[in-house]
């Protein structure tokens, strides 16, 4: 008897020293039981020796990869033993990158390795408030309502600490994204934040909103999003609290669905004069975000920017891999392009207009990963957009339970028990440490095939296998001419002397 009086105080202990840490937010939210998901965790590599499943078959993100962002962002080691477990001439899609047989031994700004853009975001357009992005990976677009305050307000602490920019999503922005991260406001279909009673847009409300947050660095009008193209965004009535009724204009309690459409404009043409339009009022650059379809819409949109009166400042393209906190799964699955060939097919578009050389190209869906976010940069991306990966960070789990509102590590929720268990100040330094990290490794992988910044990245110097040990350049796979990216001698010198001021401003 008194062996089990022992043994229930010792959990009695764990227990209170679950509830009361903050680094994990399964233990602060499930006490003793959550240890078993730690331990299983540890001893999981044995285990999958035998049983279970390898460390590339779970979907969307493999368990590779999320050691990979768990450890990054703890500062564990980041390290794997033993060489590759992976097939590398029979796995369709694998990535090969080119390495240079002379590579680069150049000094990096640890430990924040800083990768400016190298374009300036809205000089080309002439916008009153142009500046250049000081990160080429930031912070995707995810609403407070999908995601919970906590997680929304840990992102913006990450994003001041790595110098990356926050993409509001569609949601509007709350005071959970005023930490010190710059942001960038995104303007979907239920125009929230700058919305008239009707729920179409409100130019006096915008106006009111660029002037009340100075953090706001661009704005992005949302045409759609790679994981419900065609859809409005979509937030379950459980999750709709009366703070996100407030932000949005809308009913607390009750499904928030945005329409499929943007009422302020209904082509491309109109398309140009509304967001020239907000960025007369704001004097901030504008540009879209969209999934790809028909491409029709991309030839009409590039050949009416190219008499240069009327233009975007950046366009952000999202994969139909991309993540999303609720959608149809015929959506989800089969609606809208995968990153890789959206990116292509639009970039071209641009490039045949000589348009791409001021422009600045945005990929998203799932590139927050040094390879695949090289393969972006190989494709003419100058900046990288990071959401699930950088939800991994901050503790979640890949329980995909958010659609549900019961994610078990407080990140895709409402519910206030389990979001208590994440604490923004511990989860902030761990998205700055993956994003640092990230960064880092991109920069290494540069220096490997002999250039200095990722935007540098040819399209021939990334390998794509068939599977049947086959293997193409993107270049012949997509049709990339030789023109297609701004590789002059005077931009590559000017890339370079970014990138040595970038390093030794810091370093001073």
């Amino acid at each position: 008897m008194t062996w089990l009086w022992i043994i229930l105080g010792f959990l009695g202990l764990v227990a209170v020293f679950d509830i009361y840490q903050k680094k994990h937010a399964i233990l602060r939210n499930f006490p003793i039981i959550g240890h078993f998901r730690y331990i299983l965790e540890a001893i999981g590599p044995e285990l999958r020796q035998y049983i279970v499943t390898d460390n590339d078959e779970e979907r969307p993100f493999t368990r590779d990869q999320r050691r990979w962002v768990y450890a990054t962002s703890k500062k564990q080691n980041d390290y794997f033993g033993f060489g590759t477990d992976n097939d590398l001439e029979q796995t369709p899609n694998y990535i090969f990158i080119k390495h240079s047989p002379f590579p680069l031994n150049l000094p990096m700004d640890a430990p924040h390795y800083r990768i400016p853009c190298a374009k300036v975001l809205g000089a080309h357009r002439k916008r009153r408030k142009a500046l250049r992005m000081p990160s080429t990976i930031n912070l995707s677009a995810m609403s407070f309502g999908s995601l919970s305050s906590a997680a929304v307000e840990a992102i913006n602490r990450g994003c001041a600490l790595s110098g990356a920019w926050h993409n509001t999503g569609e949601g509007g922005i709350s005071r959970h994204h005023l930490h010190g991260g710059d942001l960038v406001w995104q303007i979907g279909t239920g125009y929230f934040g700058c919305r008239n009673k009707v729920g179409g847009f409100d130019l006096e409300r915008f106006r009111s909103v660029v002037q009340q947050y100075p953090q706001i660095r661009a704005i992005e009008i949302k045409l759609s999003q790679g994981a419900k193209a065609g859809l409005g965004g979509v937030v379950l009535g459980k999750k709709v609290t009366p703070e996100i009724a407030a932000i949005r204009g809308v009913e607390a309690g009750k499904d928030c669905l945005s329409p499929p459409a943007h009422t302020a404009f209904s082509d491309a043409d109109s398309l140009l004069d509304f967001a020239e339009l907000l960025a007369e009022t704001s004097g901030l650059p504008v540009g879209i975000k969209s999934a790809v379809g028909q491409i029709p819409f991309w030839t009409q949109l590039a050949d009416l920017m190219k008499s240069g009166t009327r233009g975007l400042d950046f366009i952000t393209i999202d994969g139909g891999e991309g993540g999303t906190g609720a959608a149809p799964l015929v959506f989800a699955d089969h609606v809208a392009l995968p990153f890789k060939q959206a990116f292509s097919r639009v970039y071209l578009q641009f490039a045949e207009q000589d348009l791409h050389k001021n422009l600045v190209f945005i990929g998203s869906g799932k590139l927050g990963f040094p390879e695949s976010a090289l393969v972006g940069f190989a494709l003419g991306c100058d900046a990288v957009n990071v959401g699930r990966e950088a939800m991994l960070s901050i503790g979640c789990i890949q329980a995909q339970r958010c659609h549900t509102g019961h994610c078990p590590a407080g990140v895709a929720t409402q519910n206030q028990w389990l979001m208590r268990g994440l604490d923004p100040n511990h989860k902030s330094v761990r998205l700055a440490n993956y994003i640092k990290v990230l960064r880092k490794e991109i920069l290494r992988v540069c220096h490997a095939s002999g250039i200095s910044h990722p935007c540098l990245m040819d399209s021939h110097q990334v390998e794509i296998s068939d599977g049947h040990l086959g293997l193409r350049s993107l270049e012949a796979i997509y049709g990339y001419p030789a023109h297609v990216r701004p590789g002059s001698a005077e931009w590559i010198e000017q890339v370079n002397a970014l990138m040595t001021k970038t390093t030794k401003s810091h370093a001073a």
